[in-house]
């Protein structure tokens, strides 16, 4: 009996990670909430330590690429109801650039 009672409890425990209930979470998120929400930070604080320790290069710059992205669009984007203009889009736009910059001299042009 006590096999069961362990098994319903994981069976409980279990459930939020289900595929559907993980679909409807990520359906849902916006990025203030990807943010703050302490499993992504958890996540990509795990796989920057991996990162560091093995000196992966390309898993450093999708971390970079990540965190820049979530960063730009969080502070660039209008709120929600307003619309495009120059003075937000110019910003994310010259933002974009200066990652893809990054990114190239980071994986071409320096060596080591």
């Amino acid at each position: 009996m006590e096999k069961d009672a362990i098994l319903q409890k994981t069976i409980k425990t279990l459930s939020p990670f289900e595929t559907a209930n993980m679909v409807q979470f990520l359906q849902h998120l916006t990025v203030k909430d990807a943010i703050t929400n302490p499993w992504f930070v958890g996540i990509f604080l795990i796989v920057a330590f991996y990162a560091v320790v093995v000196r992966s290069k390309f898993v450093l710059s999708a971390l970079f690429t990540a965190a820049s992205l979530l960063i730009l669009i969080r502070y660039t984007m209008p709120a929600e109801g307003d619309s495009l203009s120059a003075a937000s889009t110019l910003p994310f736009a010259f933002g974009g650039i200066a990652i893809g910059a990054v990114l190239i001299y980071l994986n071409f042009i320096k060596t080591e």
